[in-house]
């Protein structure tokens, strides 16, 4: 897919990976929306990729939220247009053991994880359908195909990720549409301020802009193939 005047949608865009996937998009011609609950770092992410020539929307949302979604999809349709890709990078991390982890912490992290995956995809990908055309990103984990300590409410949100990815892949891509699954290792974001225990090296782990970089050439691949799954690991971890 040629990105020029395409229409993406990153969720999670303020920051880390979402942030470098918007940018990207960006400079590659593609008109631009980003979703995030800040508003002030959505608005700091939009101003950068203003300043890099590039046309950006920022919309405030909570993927977790159908109303919060239905209204993100009005806005896009309404000042860019249909969506062409979509890239479902919104995440959170939430780590601990059984004994430490509450139920409102399981809802919180499948609410964003999974649940916000699954409104988005519904809220995009008929329309997709319907054209015969579009490409839909679904940024999971490592922890998606692994298991570790204090990681039973995250690595299963991300495992969830991955079979909903899989199923919707051999469901849409005879209806045109292309399901990528994104499965990073260490990445230098905010993210690992959260994670307990596990402290990278941060100048030796992939960068957010390897992980958009990886996105965008898959995006743009001819439609005669399609990549379902990529993984992303540090060299040197």
């Amino acid at each position: 897919m040629e990105l020029d005047d395409r229409v993406a949608l990153v969720t999670g865009g303020s920051t880390g990976i979402g942030r470098a996937t918007a940018r990207a998009l960006a400079r590659d011609g593609a008109r631009v929306a980003i979703c995030a609950r800040t508003e002030p770092d959505l608005e700091e992410a939009a101003e950068e990729i203003r300043s890099e020539g590039g046309e950006v929307l920022p919309v405030p949302a909570d993927v977790s939220r159908q109303e919060d979604v239905e209204h993100l999809a009005g806005r896009v349709r309404d000042e860019l247009g249909p969506v062409d890709v979509l890239v479902n990078n919104a995440g959170i991390g939430l780590f601990g053991s059984l004994e430490e982890l509450s139920v409102d912490d399981f809802d919180r992290c499948f609410g964003v994880n999974v649940r916000g995956v699954f409104l988005c995809c519904k809220a995009f990908a008929p329309a997709m359908a319907e054209r015969g055309d579009g490409v839909v990103v679904n940024v999971a984990s490592l922890a998606g195909k692994n298991f570790f300590p204090k990681g039973s409410v995250y690595a299963g949100s991300k495992h969830a990720v991955m079979g909903l990815s899989k199923s919707l892949m051999v469901e849409l891509r005879d209806r045109g549409v292309r399901v990528l699954t994104v499965c990073p290792g260490s990445v230098d974001t905010p993210f690992f301020d959260e994670a307990e225990g596990h402290d990278p090296d941060r100048d030796r782990i992939v960068a957010p802009e390897d992980v958009a970089e990886l996105i965008v050439e898959s995006v743009r691949l001819s439609d005669r193939g399609t990549v379902s799954e990529v993984e992303i690991r540090p060299v040197n971890p």
